[in-house]
């Protein structure tokens, strides 16, 4: 398995995608920051904010990371990297873990810009804010800015980003069955779009509805998951990671049973 883990590394690292996508977050995480900037000082009107959630990491990256599970996993189908793996003696859960080990790196590697340029921005002192629409970084960094930084509101702010990290990692990892199972990069990514749509729908309603909101808060999609700030305690914390860990291993629990009898051609 750490032969398969490392091959899809080297793969990665030489592919073109990867950097391509790396240079589109980052150009992303930019314009983010800059909207957040001009939009409290009036120098943008607040009905643009709208337009300043597509550069957040929130929608951005529930297009990218399907992307990359679409390229990533729905591509060795077509190489036949997948086929070579499996009748050259390697496991099918070898390859469903390492196929999830690179998948996630590769989320990881995408969401730093937003990550570094987020604590960059905060570092200033500045304010920074996008209204009712922030979510994740976007989130941080409309409400902690200009909070007077130190080791400590580093440290803190670190935590936080880490957690978000992990829960961008889960809910997107819906997608690796999705690409296993579907095999078509195409598919993969207009499905868990709109299925992440369909999910934000349903956090809205969750407020009214205790008996949605405890479903919900079982799934990195509610529970205010995507909303922890540098002033989240550390139950909070505690709380997302424990969640996004057991749906991750459940997403690839529900991916072996599946991928396991699925005829490999």
């Amino acid at each position: 398995m750490l032969n398969l883990i490392q091959a899809d590394l080297y793969k990665m690292r030489k592919s073109s995608v990867i950097k391509i996508l790396f240079g589109i977050t980052t150009l992303c995480a930019l314009i983010m920051v800059v909207m957040a900037y001009l939009i409290p000082q009036g120098k943008v009107g607040n009905e643009y904010t709208g337009i300043g959630f597509l550069f957040s990491d929130i929608d951005i990256m529930s297009i990218l990371g399907a992307v990359i599970a679409g390229v990533f996993i729905c591509g060795d189908f077509d190489n036949k990297t997948i086929h070579n793996a499996i009748t050259s003696g390697c496991s099918r859960g070898a390859v469903i873990v390492s196929k999830a080990a690179v998948f996630f790196s590769a989320l990881i590697f995408i969401l730093l810009p937003y990550a570094i340029i987020t604590g960059i921005a905060l570092s200033t002192g500045a304010k920074f804010d996008m209204g009712s629409v922030s979510v994740g970084f976007l989130n941080i960094l409309s409400k902690d800015s200009t909070i007077a930084f130190s080791v400590s509101v580093f440290l803190k702010m670190l935590v936080a980003m880490v957690t978000l990290t992990i829960v961008y990692m889960a809910q997107l990892s819906i997608c690796v069955p999705l690409a296993l199972v579907l095999k078509k990069p195409v598919l993969v990514v207009a499905i868990y779009y709109a299925f992440s749509i369909f999910c934000g729908q349903l956090a809205g309603l969750s407020s009214s509805s205790p008996v949605l909101n405890n479903i919900l808060s079982c799934t990195p999609f509610g529970g205010n998951y995507s909303f922890v700030t540098l002033n989240s305690g550390v139950g909070d914390f505690f709380k997302a990671i424990v969640v996004c860990l057991v749906f991750i291993i459940v997403m690839l629990a529900i991916t072996f049973s599946i991928f396991r009898k699925a005829e490999i051609k």
